[in-house]
């Protein structure tokens, strides 16, 4: 397992980079419990990106509704993913709000 600081730096990677960080902690960080944690989510957060993205297209012909739809699903996307980025410099582990309990369920 790498120091804390390291690992904090791994999870940091793993959040900010999405999907490509989750396939980089599965890769070289796998046997670090914090980082794997912060993957988990990580990989969560980008799957309800897409699914966001995809509810997001089906609203979109609606003029004003389906404008409000995808910027607040983009927005919360957002704010999931930088709570991701904060919790994971933290040094503690912690659930992201919403996700959190969907990433525990997850096994590696």
């Amino acid at each position: 397992m790498a120091k804390k600081n390291d690992s904090k730096g791994y999870a940091f990677i793993t959040t900010f980079f999405s999907i490509i960080g989750f396939l980089i902690a599965l890769l070289a960080w796998r046997k670090d419990k914090y980082v794997m944690h912060y993957a988990k989510q990580s990989l969560v957060i980008f799957i309800v990106s897409v699914v966001g993205g995809i509810i997001g297209g089906i609203f979109s012909w609606l003029p004003v509704l389906g404008s409000i739809i995808s910027t607040a699903i983009s927005l919360l996307v957002t704010v999931l993913w930088i709570f991701s980025w904060i919790y994971a410099l933290s040094g503690e582990i912690k659930e992201v709000p919403l996700i959190g309990p969907y990433a525990q369920k997850i096994s590696l």
